[in-house]
């Protein structure tokens, strides 16, 4: 598997709202209106919700003067502000998606989806986007919270926020403790904040707020998990295929910090600040500063795998989950978990990787786990006799990292026995091919999210998302299930879903896991076998392949 860094992609007090129609509910263009406490927003009415777009939760984070420092309080305006259209995305590799307008420096946007702007107190759904800490918007179409909001009366929020190098370059060991570690990670504490002072007037519930994300949301959402800073803006939390933050010092940061000065002939590190905002992004990926637009090819993963978070002790004091739970979360119910086939999203670029023998089998192995590859074959191999070398590595590849660090974190919760943990794999399979081949594309890490948002039906004219967009009766059922579950778990802390069986806490003697599909099941230890043998590989331990970016 090319398991790289970038593979991993896919206020005040007093606010008050009120909503204002001037076209019918389910028109198109129809009108809402909303006051937070910055001044009036305009936003429309669609598929039967209000959406807000673009609303600023933070002032200017750009050159020179609030770059790589915490995000300022938001502007407040006069009038009524346009809130139709997506705010900027943050700076990073593709450019726009989509409607997104292009990316830019300033991007400390977020969207709201709500049934009205009418103090109604709904649970609110706070969702951090994939995309590792280095790419994504709060805008991607299978996101969209319209659903959500429409069929479970719940609010929906996704923000936008600084990655990459304006994220995650740590500057407090040369410039001093106005730029702290970890402003990506501020930036959602800001739009956390943002919600607690606001949401009421979009018809949510400031005391009732649920954070959720996948894949680099997920590595966001742990990290939320542990922060002091975001502890009094949610109750409970998912953490769905989750990576790891990274597990640099401030020193080690720093040093990086003094390399990357001197990649750009620079003696003075203020005189980043000064740098064009599209020449730090160059540099992230892999551009020669000297010579711009020359690509270093041997750098460019690794630049990637350094803008991340590092563990400063106050911002982040410790990274979550390795020795234990987070102890000022302890009382948050927790959900975690992650698709049946992870790996096959990362190998789709690479057909090859579904037509193996054994001899390039054991080579990709070996590639992973060196001298214990022939361990993890033979023990993968015991479990599942009848699978195909492709199959075999793609199990073993979802469960290193991918598994082995989901479990690792709900063994950690259910450890604290403080508040519930639920575990669960997505384990719908869908029956749509890896482009250009005969294999079944299953459970792919990103499947779930146009599942859980309930977007699994393409609306008429919709692009499809290539192989994630089978329109099979067991993948909407499937659908209908998780976004069940998780508006649930938002409304109460326990999940639940129509004619589905009980989801019970995840437990050390029985590991309950509930296996989500067109007809769920609740299972005790599903992978028990390998997972014993997993847990004994130093690999696995806590997801080591998805947090060790130093």
């Amino acid at each position: 598997m090319i398991l790289t860094r970038r593979a991993v992609v896919a206020g005040g007090a007093g606010a008050l709202g009120g909503l204002a129609i001037t076209a019918p509910v389910w028109g198109a263009g129809a009108e809402a209106l909303a006051n937070s406490a910055q001044g009036k927003l305009r936003g429309t009415i669609e598929k039967g919700i209000c959406a807000f777009r673009g609303i600023p939760y933070g002032g200017s984070v750009s050159a020179p003067d609030a770059r790589f420092r915490a995000p300022p309080p938001p502007p407040s305006w006069t009038g009524v502000r346009d809130a139709t259209v997506f705010g900027a995305p943050a700076m990073q590799a593709g450019g726009a998606m989509g409607s997104e307008p292009a990316p830019a420096e300033d991007c400390l946007f977020l969207n709201v989806w709500t049934p009205a702007a009418d103090h109604k107190r709904r649970p609110v759904m706070f969702y951090s986007h994939g995309g590792g800490f280095t790419i994504g918007s709060g805008a991607r179409q299978f996101q969209n919270g319209a659903n959500l909001a429409r069929d479970y009366d719940v609010v929906v929020v996704e923000s936008n926020h600084r990655l990459g190098i304006f994220g995650y370059l740590y500057l407090g060991g040369l410039l001093g403790p106005e730029y702290p570690a970890n402003p990506g990670l501020l930036d959602l504490v800001a739009a956390l904040r943002w919600v607690n002072v606001n949401i009421a007037a979009f018809g949510g519930d400031p005391h009732n707020v649920m954070i959720f994300g996948e894949s680099g949301g997920g590595g966001k959402t742990t990290c939320l998990y542990g922060m002091p800073s975001a502890a009094p803006f949610f109750n409970k939390a998912s953490i769905e295929s989750p990576i790891g933050p990274g597990n640099g010092t401030p020193e080690q940061a720093t040093e990086f910090a003094r390399q990357v000065v001197k990649a750009f002939g620079l003696t003075d590190p203020r005189k980043l600040l000064e740098i064009p905002a599209d020449r730090l992004l160059a540099y992230q990926l892999g551009d020669d500063p000297s010579a711009p637009g020359t690509v270093n090819r041997g750098q460019r993963n690794n630049r990637d795998q350094l803008f991340w978070p590092i563990i400063d002790g106050t911002v982040l004091p410790e990274l979550p989950f390795k020795t234990r739970a987070p102890a000022i979360s302890a009382r948050k119910p927790l959900i975690v978990g992650g698709c049946k086939d992870e790996a096959v999203f990362f190998n789709m670029g690479d057909p090859t990787a579904f037509k193996l023998d054994e001899a390039g089998l054991r080579e990709r192995v070996g590639h992973l786990f060196s001298d214990r590859a022939d361990a993890w074959i033979t023990a993968f191999r015991k479990t599942r006799p009848n699978a195909s070398p492709s199959q075999l590595l793609m199990a073993i590849e979802t469960a290193s990292p991918w598994r082995a660090h989901a479990v690792h974190i709900a063994e950690g919760k259910a450890a604290q026995a403080a508040a519930p943990v639920y575990s669960y794999i997505l384990s719908y399979q869908s029956p749509n091919k890896v482009p250009n081949t005969d294999y079944p594309i299953g459970a792919p890490h990103a499947s779930d999210i146009a599942i859980k948002f309930d977007n699994a039906v393409l609306p008429p004219g919709a692009p499809a998302f290539g192989p994630f967009s089978d329109q099979t009766p067991g993948r909407l059922q499937t659908a209908k299930n998780m976004s069940a579950l998780w508006t649930s778990f938002a409304r109460t802390g326990r999940p639940s879903a129509p004619g589905q069986p009980e989801w019970r806490p995840y437990t050390l003697d029985r590991r309950e896991t509930m296996l989500i599909d067109a007809q769920c099941r609740l299972v005790s230890d599903p992978e028990g076998e390998e997972r014993r043998f997993w847990e004994s590989q130093p690999e696995s331990r806590g997801g080591s392949r998805l947090t060790d970016t130093h």
